[in-house]
């Protein structure tokens, strides 16, 4: 997981966004080393300028992007580290369904919805509370840290790649 930090670290230092962060994109060779594969969703991260919604696989998608947000930065490479470093630990996909991440969460403050841009069209029905504690309880300490600095809700408490690995130290 360090390593793929790092990786990340120097990509959004250059202004690249890979956006399609999972298992199938990365390799590590006989010597242990990770890589990066699969660029062909990655682009330059420029903030005055739209993106578009299609990439990341969904089930690591960013709840932003699932929203409908088209202003996203850093954090959805970050989100989708921390739903596989939750894979890793639990052996199976963490999020495959549609309320996963609401029921993770928990339900997002009434200001959230106004300041996606565009603003959000969806809402849950029903609010749901956050359930971190539950949901990793079987989770050692080291990697619990990582994935509440790595799964927050909005994608400004996500922090950057250099932040998530303060965790190691």
């Amino acid at each position: 997981m360090q390593q793929l930090l790092l990786r990340l670290e120097h990509c959004h230092e250059i202004g690249i966004l890979h956006r399609d962060i999972k298992g199938s994109n990365l390799l590590i060779e006989k010597t242990g080393m990770l890589k990066i594969a699969d660029f062909w969703l990655a682009n330059f991260f420029d903030p005055n300028r739209r993106r578009p919604l299609t990439i990341v696989t969904l089930w690591y998608r960013a709840p932003e992007l699932l929203l409908g947000s088209t202003d996203y930065g850093v954090g959805i490479d970050l989100w989708s580290t921390g739903c596989l470093l939750a894979e890793m630990f639990m052996g199976r996909p963490f999020m495959p369904g549609k309320t996963e991440i609401l029921k993770l969460c928990g339900s997002p403050p009434e200001g959230y919805w106004k300041r996606l841009k565009p603003p959000a069209t969806f809402r849950p029905p029903q609010p749901y509370k956050s359930s971190y504690q539950e949901t990793f309880k079987d989770f050692p300490a080291s990697p619990f840290g990582l994935l509440t600095a790595l799964l927050p809700l909005h994608p400004t408490y996500r922090g950057t790649a250099s932040s998530a690995l303060l965790t190691f130290s």
